[in-house]
């Protein structure tokens, strides 16, 4: 890994990575690519760039942030035909459910034509790695539990899950056409200390501080396999480290390098205990008082469109081939969301 891309390098799971690189590499050169854009609050993801460049310091790594969006394929081409990198790890996307079906044209310029400037790059100056952010969303409806990398994705409830897919099928192609290996990640509700504010977690805590009343979809009969950064950031980093390995069929063409893995915490929580367990972090840390009443700031609605009642992802293939188990419980994770929020927003 001596030359390493990091698109949505400004972003939660982006700048985690970054910094966790600085660890993994002892010489090399980073390059940390994000359009800063104001899907949610720019503050917190400049917030994120600070603390990365901090560790940068401290690095033996060279690292270098640059502003700018994967949909303009000029500027993409030109930062790969300069470092020539060995590793490109895309990140980059226009994320949200619920967001995709306000504002679907943002999914298709970062998504869509984005990621298609992301492979047609790594065509013309060869990378030895692409790995790929796609998401648990790709499962939709699905009604079989735990979700397999082998199950069919044919049926998406969200524009945002469909592009994720889309992604999936041409990073195929160009796996197949130009022998890229390449890895795909469905990652399954991440959260954790700087998070995404958009997030249930994140957004159901900022309700309660200002007294507002939290929605809790499905009538609560919902379950997320969250996981936690941290462990997301440890699969990650042993995936890039393993490319696909590039080998010949029998009729003397390339075998596609081509891999996708669930990566998630692989015990679903029911979304009524995941609020339960929340308040009482957030009062543990400060953030909320001891009598704080949540049954007078709670509300069961219906399912909202584009959501689905459950995610669970079966992570066994990541474990046979990487040794990846996740560790933290959504207990010690959401303590620490509890303990970063109290420091970050003072409240």
């Amino acid at each position: 890994m001596r030359s390493i891309l990091v698109t949505g390098s400004a972003g939660f799971i982006g700048a985690n990575l970054v910094k966790r690189l600085f660890n993994e590499m002892a010489e090399g050169l980073v390059i940390g690519f994000d359009n800063l854009n104001d899907y949610y609050d720019v503050s917190l993801k400049e917030c994120r760039l600070r603390e990365t460049e901090k560790f940068g310091r401290l690095s033996t790594v060279n690292y270098k942030f640059i502003k700018g969006s994967i949909s303009n394929r000029d500027l993409v081409n030109q930062l790969f035909a300069e470092y020539k990198f060995d590793v490109v790890v895309n990140l980059a996307a226009q994320a949200g459910v619920r967001y995709s079906i306000e504002n679907p044209d943002a999914y298709i310029e970062s998504n869509i034509i984005g990621f298609y400037n992301i492979l047609e790059a790594c065509r013309h100056y060869p990378v030895k790695h692409l790995v790929y952010a796609s998401s648990s969303s790709v499962y939709g409806g699905n009604k079989k539990v735990p979700f397999c990398v082998d199950d069919r994705v044919d049926n998406p409830v969200s524009l945002y899950a469909a592009t994720k897919k889309s992604n999936e099928l041409f990073a195929h192609c160009y796996s197949k056409l130009y022998n890229i290996p390449s890895t795909g990640l469905r990652f399954f509700t991440v959260y954790g200390p700087a998070g995404r504010p958009d997030m249930a977690y994140f957004g159901f805590t900022n309700k309660l501080l200002k007294g507002e009343t939290i929605q809790i979809y499905n009538y609560g009969n919902c379950r997320r396999d969250f996981t936690y950064i941290d462990d997301i950031i440890e699969g990650v980093v042993r995936v890039i480290k393993k490319a696909p390995e590039k080998r010949n069929g029998e009729d003397g063409l390339p075998i596609p390098p081509y891999k996708v893995y669930n990566i998630g915490g692989g015990q679903p929580e029911n979304l009524l205990d995941f609020v339960q367990t929340l308040q009482e972090e957030l009062i543990r840390a400060g953030v909320l008082p001891q009598d704080y009443d949540f049954e007078a700031h709670k509300q069961l609605v219906p399912m909202q469109p584009g959501d689905v009642p459950v995610t669970y992802a079966d992570a066994t293939a990541l474990e046979r081939d990487f040794g990846f188990v996740p560790k933290i419980t959504l207990r010690e994770g959401l303590r620490s969301f509890a303990e970063w929020y109290k420091e970050y927003y003072k409240p």
